[in-house]
């Protein structure tokens, strides 16, 4: 007969180990002898070897009990079962990996693969960081909204960047928004003023105005402008919100466009008569 210690010891676990499957009712727990021990004898040592070998197997514990009373076909069936769960588990963990991976870039945390690559396309192009960090939160946006409908859209966002015009646009939105408008006495923080109460615009500023309207009004002509009932307002809204927030200066382009005509960051429309 063998003490818990020499139990444990036996079967390659630890004594707290053996108490802890006693309180669950895995192991009977032998009654004291006349010296006050208890004593465990072989059965007991084979259910305790049994015990381990299925919980380093990953078998759950609340599992365990009923496996070691069962028949051959009931624990085939149950060893099936845990089975299946762990490939789960396994394949879960993997997916969680591969996210955990995709958080070491800032594109990839809650971006779809197509996504990224425009992004980088993008930087390509001469955009610059901030610029680019915009246009990865516009399409968490979109892709929180229509996942599916990513992968659609990128090719043709993509082609759209072979036009002069919007690549010009990039780089002018980019000089501005890069710029230190507050190092400069002469001018407010929307870009305009000289010092002595009078309106001058940045040229950088008027330049990405006359190209964004000149955008607007080529995609009118193709066709290509989304109409404003067609998709849910929500996520659009929120496109625009997330530029204008961005800086100052975005206001005043978009004041800029109005008084061309024209109005919207994303989804572009005529206004009536200058703002």
């Amino acid at each position: 007969m063998l003490t818990i210690g020499q139990l444990a010891a036996y079967a390659g676990v630890t004594v707290r180990a053996v108490r802890h499957y006693h309180q669950v009712g895995l192991l009977p727990e032998p009654e004291r002898d006349a010296s006050g021990y208890r004593r465990y004898g072989a059965s007991a040592v084979v259910a305790l070897i049994r015990i381990r070998t299925l919980a380093a197997a990953g078998v759950p514990l609340s599992r365990i009990g009923r496996l070691l009373d069962a028949d051959p076909a009931t624990f085939a069936e149950g060893i099936r079962r845990i089975d299946d769960d762990l490939r789960d588990e396994i394949e879960r963990l993997r997916r969680s990996r591969r996210q955990i991976a995709g958080l070491t870039s800032g594109d990839s945390a809650a971006l779809p693969p197509e996504a990224v690559r425009y992004l980088d396309r993008l930087r390509e192009i001469g955009a610059s960081e901030r610029l680019v960090n915009g246009e990865r939160d516009g399409w968490i946006l979109i892709a929180a909204r229509w996942p599916e409908r990513v992968p659609e859209w990128i090719p043709y966002k993509l082609e759209q960047l072979q036009n002069p015009q919007l690549v010009r646009l990039y780089q002018v939105l980019s000089k501005l928004f890069d710029s230190d408008s507050d190092s400069d006495s002469d001018s407010d923080s929307n870009g305009n003023g000289n010092g002595n109460g009078d309106t001058v615009d940045d040229p950088l500023l008027i330049e990405a105005a006359e190209l964004m309207v000149a955008l607007n009004e080529q995609a009118e002509a193709d066709g290509e402008l989304v109409p404003a009932d067609s998709v849910d307002d929500l996520p659009f809204d929120l496109m625009e919100g997330l530029a204008d927030e961005a800086d100052p200066r975005a206001r005043r382009v978009r004041e800029l466009m109005r008084e061309r005509g024209w109005d919207g960051w994303v989804r572009n429309a005529r206004v009536q008569g200058p703002a």
